[in-house]
Order: structure tokens, then C-alpha cells, then sequence
């Protein structure tokens, strides 16, 4: 092997919980991929389901960059928001998850940050972890929605079955792909 082989860059812990450059970059490919799958994938699931299984692939982006970056509260504000103006670009009901997804990267990266003080943050943590995430964004949005319309115990009935199996579908798909992520990143616990 040359010596000239450029080798891959190995994210360590000191290179964790910075917003720079190159974490903006990962969110960036990863929103535009959840993006994508929410018009194409993301409908053939709901429309499978009878509308009980709604994937929001960009919930799922923004807990992976979370679990990657491990921003602090305030960064992990900033990437709900820019994954909430993504969001908008599709969703029927605008705004809303402006407060949904900043709760919910915020609340994420609690998570992340306290799971990781005891070292890696293990795939059972960040399956929890994205459950939970998703579950508070649904359950804001839902929220926030009722409070909008002012019908509140039908609204309820129907979206929160929605908001859970959403929530299992988000923590399988980021489960599968956490560990492959941190792997194809050469990131080191």
C-alpha cells in the first residue's frame, strides 16, 4: 500500500457535539434522503397501511445526525428547526412542526448526550431514544393540531394509534441504520 493512500477520516470524541461544517453537511444528505422517501416510500406506507403507519423519514434523518454529532440542547434546536423548514415544503398543516421537531431534537439530544455518558451510545439507546423522539413530535403536532381545530377527542382517537406505530417504524428504521452510519463514517466511540 502506498504512502500516499489517504485514509479515512475517524470521527472521534473530541470532534462530538460540534455544528460544524461537516455535521450540516451529514444533516443536509440526510434530510434530502428522508425527503425523498417521505414523497415516495413514505406514501406507499401510509397508503398500504390505510393511513395507521405515516413515516416521517425526516425525524428519523434528524435523530441519526443527533446520534452522530451529539450536538448540546442548543445545536440539536437548530437542527429540529432547519428539519422543520424542510417539512414544510409537504406538510398540510404549517408551522406546526416548527414547535414539534425543536421539542423533539432538543428532547433527542438529551437522550443521546446522557445515554453516551457511560460511553458508545448502543443501538438498543438510540431505537429508545428515536421511539420517544418521534413519539413527543407526534404527540405535540397532534396537540397543537386539536387545539387548531378545536376537535378533540376524535382527532385524538385517530392520530394517536398513527403517532405510536410512527414512532415504532421510525425507532426500527434508525436502529437498522445507526450502526451501518457510524460505521461508513469511521466514527469511534
Amino acid at each position: 500500500m502506498s504512502q500516499n493512500t489517504p485514509q479515512p477520516r475517524t470521527v472521534n470524541a473530541n470532534d462530538r457535539g460540534k455544528l460544524d461544517l461537516q455535521a450540516l453537511v451529514l444533516l443536509a444528505i440526510l434530510l434530502a434522503a428522508g425527503f425523498i422517501l417521505n414523497f415516495t416510500v413514505g406514501k406507499a406506507i401510509s397508503s398500504i397501511s390505510g393511513g395507521m403507519i405515516s413515516p416521517e423519514f425526516i425525524i428519523s434523518a434528524f435523530c441519526l445526525t443527533i446520534l452522530v454529532v451529539r450536538p448540546n440542547i442548543g445545536q440539536a434546536l437548530v437542527i429540529g428547526l432547519i428539519s422543520a423548514a424542510v417539512i414544510q415544503i409537504t406538510t398540510t398543516s404549517p408551522f406546526i412542526d416548527f414547535a414539534a421537531e425543536g421539542v423533539a431534537a432538543m428532547l433527542m439530544a438529551a437522550i443521546v448526550n446522557a445515554a453516551s455518558k457511560k460511553g458508545a451510545v448502543k443501538p438498543t439507546a438510540a431505537v429508545v431514544a428515536t421511539f420517544v423522539t418521534t413519539f413527543v413530535s407526534g404527540a405535540i403536532f397532534m396537540v397543537i393540531k386539536m387545539a387548531m381545530l378545536g376537535v378533540v377527542g376524535e382527532l385524538a382517537a385517530a392520530m394517536l394509534p398513527v403517532v405510536a406505530l410512527t414512532a415504532v417504524f421510525n425507532a426500527i428504521l434508525v436502529g437498522a441504520l445507526y450502526v451501518p452510519i457510524k460505521k461508513a463514517l469511521h466514527i469511534a466511540d
